[in-house]
């Protein structure tokens, strides 16, 4: 064949070749689109329901932060298998923590990365000082890293709440089933005098006297009774609140009446020697295991979601957005919806944090971040009560202050192997403590314990005639104000106020859910507060000095970094020395209070839900209106066990 016709043959078969290379291509591009359009692969476009109705990211209840309150929820609502919980903590667990578990080494959490290390903004009336504010993040929350001090209150405090909000299942006698219902009382031949009647026995929280007894704590229980307090054996029962008794990790004391009584404060702590938080308690592997619940660790709701669309004109909490908490908003976000409701429980700062941050709060000031209005609530973040303190430092003279567990030489850190050894063979020993020697609960116009005062001048602030405005707690170690323990002798006398009248608030920074929101406690902003803690250092210089406390106390000890000179002092002196050194004992609460929906600045009803909103509720701290005159960690359990049988009682 000619070299030109050959050329023309091969130009033509190409172009053949190119005609049917371009018709397969067409065919196989036709099949494709066919494949999109017709799909059998159904979970490309939607997501498989279970045996029940719902989607695999859909849940009856979103249990909004793992702390104090939320394991108990998240225990107990899953006990209905169908009832179907998502469980979002932005911690982790705390159960391996060495310093969680141990109850002497609580203090080192601090400011570590399971704390949010919050700190209020200056305090004028308290010194200007920026106070320290730790909040776990942990599951169990600040059950996980607090003092572990097992003590509720007065009985008036509750029937007070009843009157509050309008609703008898608050006052003492229908409350108290709820403390029962989560003790585990464990006796012990100590303190014999304990009626086991009064106390659980079958829940989850071990609630019992420490196994080790610090020296100091009959010196200071006789004290107390020898300056006209009397002992009491339990404070946790109808009987009061009022008095002393000797801690060993735990106490309570209460006062009857005229007379203040004498007894120990019991811990949420196990026969062994470890702390029971909530996690420890409700989240057993038994409870994890339900294939109901699920729990996500690690992870930050940033945003309650809502559907303001709904024919009542009223929203409805649908779900919650969240994502990686160390990526802090940089990460991809996720959401989870909720069939029945949204179940807050983040504390008392980050609750009605996570609230405004969503949309509900006071309107004019959502408005100055930028904040959509979902509903106008003015008593967000309002109505802030916290616990004020004062660490009246003094040198002791027998050697029996525990500041050797913060070791600075050879003799202390054979004194702490010496204890740890002793933990971990039999859990026993001062490493089963929390430091708390023993605790005193009394009234500031008591004319027994306040003679030099007149008793008419200060307001009554308490939730009635038997009930306490002053706790009084001595503590087996001197911190100093670097908060490092002390170095050689020493110890510590802390006058608590109880019922303080300085309302303070939480409040945004930004619309950024990841910045800390600003915390003004408005510490000692009152007449009445100030001069009710000034009676409670008299009382504590009172009582170091009475027998046989007095037979410990170095009063011939004039270093100026301790308290010594406390006795020459006028009340005017003792007002700024208070004012200037003002601690918290981390008892926030009322930043969400319930009551009436005639009572203005009232967030929520008596069964915790939040008002104007359907499908969403809050349970934590910051529910309480007012604050108890004992310690805040039993309540909110307590709360969370009421709030469970509630649920499930309308569960359908």
């Amino acid at each position: 064949m000619h070299f030109l016709d050959t050329l023309q043959l091969l130009r033509v078969n190409r172009s053949f070749a190119g005609v049917l290379s371009c018709i397969v291509a067409l065919i196989v591009i036709l099949k494709r689109r066919k494949r999109q359009q017709l799909i059998t692969d159904y979970s490309q476009v939607a997501r498989e329901l279970d045996s029940q109705g719902r989607e695999f990211d859909e849940y009856d209840y979103i249990v909004v932060g793992g702390g104090t309150a939320g394991c108990v929820l998240a225990c107990r609502l899953t006990e209905d298998p169908r009832i179907r919980v998502l469980l979002i903590e932005a911690g982790s667990s705390g159960k391996a923590l060495v310093a969680s578990r141990i109850p002497s080494a609580y203090k080192h959490l601090a400011r570590t990365t399971h704390d949010y290390k919050l700190s209020t903004l200056p305090q004028p009336h308290a010194g200007n000082q920026k106070i320290y504010w730790p909040r776990a993040r942990l599951l169990g929350g600040c059950s996980s890293m607090n003092a572990m001090m097992a003590h509720y209150g007065a009985p008036s405090d509750f029937d007070e709440f009843a009157e509050i909000v309008g609703d008898n299942s608050w006052c003492w006698e229908n409350f108290k089933q709820y403390f029962l219902k989560f003790e585990n009382y464990f006796p012990s031949l100590q303190f014999p005098d304990v009626d086991v009647s009064q106390r659980g026995s079958s829940g989850p929280m071990s609630i019992g006297y420490s196994a080790y007894t610090w020296k100091g704590s009959e010196m200071f229980i006789n004290a107390c009774i020898n300056t006209g307090m009397s002992f009491n054996p339990d404070f946790n029962t109808s009987n009061g609140t009022l008095g002393v008794n000797k801690v060993s990790a735990f106490y309570s004391l209460r006062v009857t009446r005229q007379t203040t009584d004498c007894s120990t404060l019991m811990m949420y702590t196990d026969r062994h020697g470890v702390r029971v938080s909530t996690e420890a308690a409700y989240l057993t592997p038994t409870v994890l295991a339900r294939p109901n619940l699920k729990v996500v660790t690690e992870a930050r709701v940033t945003k309650v979601l809502f559907d303001t669309s709904t024919r009542n004109g009223i929203p409805r909490a649908t779900g919650v957005e969240f994502s990686s908490f160390a990526q802090k908003g940089a990460g991809k976000r996720f959401r989870a919806r909720a069939r029945k409701e949204v179940i807050v429980c983040c504390g008392a700062v980050h609750t009605p944090q996570l609230l405004m941050v969503s949309g509900i709060g006071p309107g004019t000031h959502l408005t100055e971040h930028n904040i959509p209005v979902v509903v106008d609530h003015p008593g967000v973040g309002s109505n802030l009560y916290d616990h004020v303190t004062f660490h009246m430092r003094l040198a002791e003279k027998m050697g029996i202050s525990l500041g050797y567990l913060q070791p600075r030489d050879l003799h202390a850190k054979f004194k702490l192997w010496r204890d740890l050894l002793e933990y971990q063979l039999r859990g026993t020993g001062p490493l089963c403590s929390n430091f708390v020697g023993g605790v005193a609960f009394c009234r500031s116009n008591d004319p027994v314990l306040f003679p030099e005062y007149d008793h008419d001048e200060v307001q009554d602030s308490t939730s009635g005639p038997s009930s306490p405005d002053l706790e009084l707690v001595v503590t087996s170690v001197l911190i100093h104000p670097d908060r490092s323990l002390g170095i050689g002798k020493g110890y510590m006398l802390l006058p608590v106020l109880l019922r303080p009248t300085s309302v303070g608030t939480v409040r945004l920074k930004s619309a950024d859910p990841w910045e800390d929101p600003l915390i003004d406690p408005n510490y000692l902003s009152t007449q009445h507060d100030v001069d009710v803690l000034v009676r409670g250092v008299r009382l504590g210089y009172k009582i170091a000095h009475t027998p046989p406390l007095s037979d410990l106390t170095d009063s011939a000890n004039d270093d100026p970094n301790l308290d010594h000179r406390f006795g020459r002092l006028s009340d005017d002196e003792l007002r700024q020395i208070v004012r200037s050194r003002a601690e918290t004992l981390y008892h926030p609460v009322g930043t969400c209070a319930m009551g009436r929906e005639e009572v203005a600045g009232t967030v929520l009803d008596s069964q915790l839900r939040v008002r104007r909103v359907s499908g969403l509720r809050v349970c934590d701290a910051s529910i309480l209106p007012k604050l108890v005159s004992g310690h805040t960690a039993g309540v909110v359990i307590a709360a969370a066990e009421k709030l469970a049988d509630i649920i499930k009682a309308e569960y359908k």
